[in-house]
Parts: C-alpha cells; sequence; structure tokens
C-alpha cells in the first residue's frame, strides 16, 4: 500500500490526558474491556494457547505414527486425537488470531477509534473460552470425545457417536455465534468509520480481504449451524435426516458440510493474502503491484468459493456432469490466486529487498504456499482423485495451504506489527532462527506425506503396512522440530514485550499507512480526531 498524506495529523498525537488513561490492571480489565486493542490481544493469546493444545494432539498423533504398530495409545483415542486437532487449529488456533489481528488493525489503518460495536466485540471474544472448554472436556467423560474426525460425517457422527457429541453440537454452535458477531463488528467498522478521504479503493491489502472474509462467514457460519441442529435433531428428537434407514440421506450432510466447509477454507488464507500484500511491499521498497487486480482477485475467490464445494465429494457417486462442473469450477479459481502470486513476485522484482523477519516468513507463504495450491490443482481432476481421496496426500495438500499458508502468514503478521504493538524491537537474530527452524520443520513434516499418499497410505490411521514406515518416521521428525520451535516463538516474543529495544514510530523504512503514523507504542486511545486522508500516491 503506498503512502498516506494526512491533514491534521498531529491533532491526534498530542499526548493528552486522554490518551494516557489506561484501566487499572487485573483480572477486570481484561473482562470488561471494549477497547480493540485489548480484544485484539485477547483473542492473539487465546488462539496461541489454542495453537500449543492443538499442536500437543498433532504430536500424540505423530509419536504414534513414528514407526508401524500400536505403541503408545488406543485406537479409540488416536480418532479423538485427529478429530480435536483438526477442530481446534481450525476454529481455535487460526479463525481467532485473523480476528485478534483484525481487531488491532482495521480501526488503525482506516483510521477509526475503535470497533464500531464495541460491548459486542467483547462478547464474541468472551465466548470462545467457554465453547472450548466445552469441546476439550468432552476427553475427560466417559465415551470420550468426539471420535469422528474433523468432518463429522454422519453417520458415523450421529447414529455411531459417543454421547458428548452434544456438548460438541453446543461448542459449534458458540463458536460460529462468536464468528458472526465478529463479522458483522468488522464490517460495520470498514464500511461507517473509515477517515474521511479513505475510499474504498484506498483501503490496505489487509482491510479489504477481512471485508470479503467477514461477509464469507455471514453466509457460511448459519449453514454450520443448521447442520449441526439436523445432527442433534437426528441424536435426540427420532428425525432421519441423515439416516438412511429413516429416509435420510448420509451424502446430503457432506453437501452441507462442504457448502460451508469450502468457503471456510477461503476464511482461513484470505485474510493471510492481505497480511502478506501490506508485508512484501515494506521489504521490498515497492508500491505492491497491482493493487486493483489484488482486490479483484479477492472478490473473485470469494464468490467461486461457492461453486467448488463438491469437489471433495467426487468419490460419493456424483453424476459425470456433476463431477465436470465441480472439476472446472475448481480449476476456475487457480486464475484469481494465480494473479495474486503474479503481482507479488512481481512486486518483489527488482525491489530493494531485506530479508527481516516477516519478510522470510512472506517469502515462504508465497513459495510453499504455491506448492500446496498445485497439489489442490491435482486433487481438483475428478478421475485422479479417485486415487488420491482419503489418502496422506490429501493431509499433505491441505497442511501446505494452512500451516505455510495461514499460520506463517500470523508469524509474519507478529513480526511485522508487534513493534508497534509493544513499542519494543524482537530479537532478530532469535526471529530468523525461528523462521529456520519452522520452515525446515513444516517441509520435513508435510512434504514425505505427498509420496505416502501417492503410495496409497490412508489418513486417520493408528497403524499402517511397513512400506509406509520411513516416510512417517521423517514426517514424525520434523513435527517435534516444528511443534518446539514454536515455544522459541512465545520466548521471542515475551523477550520483545519485556526488555526490547524501543521501536521508532514506524519502525520500518518502507512501511506505509495510518497505522505507521501512530507512536510507538500504539496510544490506548488512537485517532480521536479523524485523520482527514487528503492523498495517496498512485499504487503502480
Amino acid at each position: 500500500m503506498s503512502d498516506i498524506i494526512l491533514a491534521g495529523q498531529d491533532l491526534d498525537h498530542d499526548h493528552d490526558a486522554h490518551h494516557e488513561v489506561v484501566p487499572d490492571r487485573g483480572i477486570a480489565r481484561w473482562l470488561l474491556t471494549t477497547n480493540h486493542k485489548d480484544i485484539g490481544t485477547l483473542y492473539l493469546w487465546f488462539s496461541f494457547i489454542m495453537l500449543l493444545i492443538g499442536g500437543t494432539m498433532a504430536l500424540v498423533i505423530r509419536t504414534e505414527l513414528f514407526e508401524p504398530g500400536l505403541q503408545f495409545i488406543e485406537p479409540a483415542f488416536f480418532n479423538q486425537m485427529t478429530t480435536n486437532h483438526g477442530l481446534i487449529m481450525v476454529f481455535g488456533a487460526i479463525m481467532p488470531a485473523f480476528v485478534g489481528l483484525a481487531n488491532w488493525l482495521v480501526p488503525m489503518m482506516v483510521g477509526a477509534p475503535d470497533m464500531a460495536l464495541p460491548r459486542m466485540n467483547n462478547l464474541s471474544f468472551w465466548i470462545l473460552p467457554l465453547a472450548f472448554g466445552l469441546l476439550i472436556s468432552t476427553l475427560f467423560m466417559e465415551g470420550g470425545g468426539p471420535n469422528f474426525g474433523w468432518t463429522f460425517y454422519a453417520p458415523l457422527s450421529t447414529t455411531y457417536a459417543p454421547d458428548t457429541v452434544t456438548y460438541f453440537i453446543l461448542g459449534i454452535h458458540m463458536m460460529g455465534a462468536s464468528s458472526i458477531m465478529g463479522s458483522i463488528n468488522i464490517i460495520a467498522t470498514i464500511l461507517n468509520m473509515r477517515a474521511p478521504g479513505m475510499t474504498l479503493m484506498k483501503m490496505p491489502l489487509f482491510v479489504w480481504t477481512w471485508l470479503i472474509t467477514a461477509y464469507l462467514l455471514l453466509a457460511v457460519m448459519p449453514v454450520l449451524a443448521g447442520l449441526v441442529t439436523m445432527m442433534l435433531f437426528d441424536i435426540h428428537f427420532g428425525t432421519s435426516f441423515f439416516n438412511a434407514a429413516g429416509g435420510g440421506d448420509p451424502v446430503m450432510f457432506q453437501h452441507i458440510f462442504w457448502f460451508f466447509g469450502h468457503p471456510e477454507v477461503y476464511i482461513m488464507i484470505l485474510p493471510a493474502f492481505g497480511i502478506i500484500s501490506q508485508i512484501i511491499p515494506t521489504f521490498a521498497r515497492k508500491p505492491l503491484f497491482g493493487y486493483d487486480s489484488m482486490v479483484y482477485a479477492t472478490a473473485s475467490i470469494a464468490f467461486l468459493s461457492f461453486t467448488v464445494w463438491a469437489h471433495h465429494m467426487f468419490t460419493v457417486g456424483m453424476p459425470l456432469a456433476g463431477q465436470l462442473f465441480f472439476m472446472y469450477a475448481t480449476l476456475l479459481i487457480a486464475v484469481p490466486t494465480g494473479v495474486k502470486v503474479f503481482n507479488w513476485v512481481s512486486t518483489m522484482w527488482r525491489g530493494a529487498m531485506t530479508f527481516e523477519t516477516p519478510m522470510l516468513f512472506a517469502i515462504a507463504f508465497v513459495v510453499l504456499f504455491t506448492i500446496g495450491g498445485f497439489s489442490g490443482l491435482m486433487l481438483a481432476i475428478a478421475p485422479a482423485d479417485y486415487q488420491y481421496h482419503d489418502t496422506y496426500f490429501v493431509v499433505a495438500h491441505f497442511h501446505y495451504v494452512l500451516v505455510p499458508g495461514s499460520l506463517f502468514s500470523i508469524l509474519a503478521a507478529v513480526y511485522y506489527w508487534l513493534p508497534k504493538w509493544c513499542g519494543r524491537m524482537y530479537d532478530e537474530s532469535l526471529g530468523k532462527l525461528h523462521f529456520w527452524l519452522s520452515f525446515v520443520g513444516v517441509n520435513v513434516t508435510f512434504f514425505p506425506q505427498h509420496f505416502s499418499g501417492l503410495a496409497g497410505m490412508p489418513r486417520r490411521i493408528p497403524d499402517y503396512a511397513l512400506q509406509f514406515a520411513d516416510f512417517n518416521m521423517v514426517s514424525s521428525i520434523g513435527a517435534y522440530v516444528f511443534g518446539f520451535s514454536q515455544l522459541l516463538f512465545l520466548y521471542v516474543v515475551i523477550k520483545a514485550i519485556k526488555s526490547g529495544e524501543p521501536a521508532t514510530d514506524r519502525v520500518w523504512e518502507g512501511a506505509h499507512g495510518l497505522e505507521w503514523t501512530l507512536p510507538s507504542p500504539a496510544p490506548y486511545h488512537t485517532f480521536t480526531h479523524p485523520p482527514r486522508v487528503t492523498e495517496i500516491e498512485a499504487h503502480s
């Protein structure tokens, strides 16, 4: 995003008493806060705790799979680990982290004093710990927790599920309510509270991607709520939505789930596109190449995401016409995604690039996310998908999209904006060490899974044939490297907050945007006098 010139911005930087008023320290501040920065901080810490819990479950899975044979845990508990790992990472780690970044950054990027609906903002966060407390508590109940995979297909999740599935359904409803409230808040803030002169096509890309993501959430979360409600009725009230014996259809479950689930994939990646589109121009010291086309590509991806859901279902006995439609629609999404990758590479081309930690994560994002995209194109080809379906090739594909995609972008964002949040720089050497450990760990973990999948290893199994042993051993070693390197990230962040070098207001030499006009650390209340955006450089 190119530089923004402000009129009268000094009005907001007089350190009058209003800016220095921070609530008393203590638990009441965090329980009752309506400040967007506090709530953003709560979301980010919550998502990191969920990352550690979900990551621990992943390490349980990889420890069991280190070599053939049943080593440490029972198959039933293995199934509970795979289910909860997926649910916690998707709904507890990735999504709340992006909402936390939106809370911190969107008001500062558009020149708003806070989110549009601050009390609802508080409520939308505090629902989440209750929802995940409910979900995780099922592991300690009689019969164990959900054991039917994160996609919870019927009849596994209805007819054959443990009794605790009812708690799981309530937890999903609560998570959905939180997402819907957060989305309404973000849309209202962006559309109604922009600074004078900040037109839609002057907004930073991160704001654009979140505006589109929020509409996606509003569209699909009610679909998920309807689905789990139908499950609830099948389990407790004698209906047969998904029970073939009563005239229902288990395949209908998959259609409804993936009508939610595929846009959900883009909900977890569009904000990442926005983050990368902020970071690469900063460290390439060039304006983002093709700003307008990035906005249109993001909107195109969001629209097309509603037309491709059944590519997850090529093996259910779909008619040929259905297979062809969903195959071609899926391949079509590669076009706007390719536009984005082209624009990021073009932004870096002949730029005065430096390689601070946020830029390293951003470049890794572009390279590894593209690998995930290519394996997605392989899965989109209906006849080939019969070979790939439900193998470790699928596991490798979506982890290449969600770990170097979503998670790397979140880590890049924290390194990039942390000095603005806390007013202190992180340790660059430790940041780069964290990057290289994460980069090597991710590739050692997930790249071998392509090969074991192509060789025919099914996903979600606690034991496997001897021919898959070497790939699984390598994958498990990579998982431990990647998992434990995130503790180094925790250390880097805490060290920066407590004892980092003071950060300048601009922080990064090539950074542009309203948030960089604020002092570091950003005052508790910002833009109490709206800045007026009077001029903006050309995007090209």
